[in-house]
């Protein structure tokens, strides 16, 4: 039975269309007025009723009907990512592929315009660097990096007159400066030799990588650490509606400016079961190396109840493509031997009983405690990659309809009318 006969005859609500078609009762009342729509009195004359195949077509029309996924949750449209068979696309194309052919900024301009333009490098105004460096100067020194990044994306904005322009081309030019302008605000690890250039400088050209390394470790990179971090980068740029995309969406939706997108998907970054995963794995590593081996961690982890961290991804069955990618290229940075051992004992260890794989946060961990880096490196590095990401699903929002990510709330409470409540 197909979806149009199962739909003929039925009957809908006011509340039960507005759902259907994604908008308030008061919109469902509109259509009706202007013709769009029918209704007829509800039986004894309480409310209205509304042809459901006249809703859906109504839908079909006005793109206000969402599509569901396969588990019967609400999917959200989109051309960015795809997820499928253990591997994962930008615009079609396997993104592995991309991150270890392309730079993040050529990736991003690829994910961001499906148009893929050699050589090129963000820059951001001295202004946005001033303001940002100020504000996140004055924070307390023992600030993690994504506090600092949520002050230096407020103080960007700030800097920003154009910033309420939803244009195409404003939001593009804004997304090039403001990556830049993040990691110039964070500050430096370690000291440079004199004569050295400073990567911070708005103009500079070096690559994003080689900018973003100082800011994570006072060691000096050589080119096969340098590559990792740079397709750890590009990798990392989107992952479909991760918990943090879909918040940067919700705020596109609302009409927010790209700097209160990248904000809502920072806050949401924040938690250790998103962007800070990595910093567990990290701790993890520093103890398997600590301690001579992964089981007695692995032990203490599940004693405690806890998660092996670095371990799984609930989209992938295999190993995470993105992991698999890095691990590839941790094996040409010699320093990274050990850790790159600790990390495959942890797997092997814990494999003995369940098939659990190395998801990229592992990896993260491995060229973190390689490099000298702290455990919160491997957040950073996420956080700065993400925000080309949340920018090009806020592109792809602002052109749908407003609001349309407004779910209704399935209520719980006691049910009115309750007296009201006494002193």
């Amino acid at each position: 039975m197909t979806e149009r006969s199962e739909a003929a005859g039925q009957r809908l609500t006011t509340r039960e269309t507005a759902e259907r078609l994604g908008v308030k009762p008061e919109t469902v009342y509109a259509y009706v007025s202007r013709g769009q729509l029918s209704s007829s009195r509800a039986p004894g004359g309480r409310g209205s009723t509304f042809d459901a195949a006249e809703v859906d077509a109504l839908a079909r029309r006005t793109g206000r009907r969402e599509p569901a996924s396969a588990s019967g949750e609400p999917a959200v449209r989109t051309g960015i990512t795809l997820i499928a068979d253990n591997r994962y696309y930008f615009r079609g194309v396997d993104a592995t592929e991309l991150a270890s052919r392309y730079a993040y900024e050529e990736v991003a301009e690829w994910l961001w315009t499906g148009e893929l333009r050699p050589g090129i490098r963000f820059t951001a105004p001295e202004q946005a660097v001033a303001a940002a460096r100020r504000a996140v100067g004055a924070l307390p020194v023992h600030c993690g990096s994504t506090d600092r990044l949520r002050v230096a994306v407020v103080a960007a904005a700030a800097a920003d007159p154009l910033r309420f322009d939803l244009s195409r081309e404003t939001v593009l030019g804004g997304a090039r400066s403001l990556i830049p302008a993040l990691v110039a605000a964070l500050p430096t690890a370690g000291g440079r030799e004199s004569g050295t250039a400073d990567p911070d400088e708005p103009g500079a050209s070096s690559g994003l990588a080689a900018q973003l390394w100082p800011k994570l470790t006072a060691r000096r990179p050589d080119e096969p650490s340098l590559a990792v971090l740079d397709t750890a980068l590009a990798l990392l740029i989107d992952h479909d509606l991760a918990a943090s995309t879909l918040a940067a969406r919700v705020a596109a939706s609302a009409r927010a400016h790209p700097y209160a997108v990248v904000s809502a998907g920072l806050g949401v970054l924040e938690g250790p079961l998103h962007g800070a995963a990595s910093g567990l794995a990290h701790r993890m590593l520093a103890e398997v190396l600590e301690r001579g081996g992964a089981a007695p961690v692995v032990a203490d982890h599940l004693r405690a109840g806890r998660r092996v961290p670095g371990l799984g991804h609930r989209l992938y069955t295999g190993e995470d493509p993105r992991a698999r990618t890095l691990f590839g290229l941790l094996e040409r940075v010699p320093q990274a031997g050990p850790a790159l051992a600790a990390a495959r004992d942890v797997v092997a260890t814990t494999a003995r009983d369940v098939p659990l794989h190395a998801n990229v946060d592992l990896a993260l961990a491995v060229l973190s405690a390689a490099s000298g880096m702290p455990a919160e490196a491997g957040e950073t590095v996420f956080a700065i990659s993400r925000t080309a990401g949340w920018i090009a699903h806020a592109l792809e929002e602002y052109g749908e309809r407003p609001l349309r990510m407004r779910p209704s709330g399935h209520y719980t409470g006691p049910r009115p009318p309750q007296p009201p409540p006494s002193p």
